[in-house]
């Protein structure tokens, strides 16, 4: 079942005039922190949507997180991001960064910015995974330094979309052990 995290709207029930930032995750993503740690990493899923929703709410914005292992439903998403206004999105396609025009398709429609997003270098694995169907369309490709590329990416959205950044400390999702 997929999964969405934080909303738009206040603690009170009104609409937020302030930016929203949407984090799409990809099939078999619900599984980090215990799939194939040498390629993703230990953190899972949870501790990175909370650092990124953390830090975005530091600086007032509001992120929200989706799994699915469903392309109909990452790209249902997607459209349904446009219908809310939402600023930027953070994705990482996962499997179908490689296969899915379809999803491709679905963030061209919608036009709103976005950073891929990657744990593993893509460029040191299968010689498949060197393909992506979304990086000419991306803002900008982050690859191969775990959880922290998507805190990274964040931290270009959240200056892309001129936000004050609030200072902070070292945001830490990558457990160790």
């Amino acid at each position: 079942m997929p999964k969405t995290t934080s909303t738009r709207k206040s603690g009170k029930g009104s609409e937020e005039l302030r930016k929203a930032i949407l984090v799409l995750h990809g099939p078999n993503l619900n599984l980090l922190g215990s799939r194939e740690p040498q390629h993703y990493g230990l953190a899972t899923l949870e501790d990175i949507n909370q650092a990124l929703k953390t830090r975005g709410e530091a600086c007032g914005v509001s992120v929200d997180s989706f799994q699915s292992n469903h392309e109909g439903q990452l790209i249902d998403r997607i459209q349904q991001a446009k219908r809310d206004g939402v600023d930027f999105i953070l994705i990482n396609p996962a499997g179908f960064t490689h296969t899915s025009v379809a999803l491709r398709d679905a963030m061209a429609a919608t036009g709103i910015p976005f950073v891929e997003v990657h744990l593993s270098n893509v460029h040191n694995r299968e010689p498949f995974r060197r393909h992506s169907y979304f990086s000419d369309l991306a803002l900008g490709v982050i690859a191969g330094l775990g959880s922290q590329g998507y805190e990274l990416a964040l931290e270009f959205a959240l200056r892309h979309l001129h936000v004050k950044v609030a200072s902070h400390g070292s945001q830490k999702t990558e457990k160790t052990h």
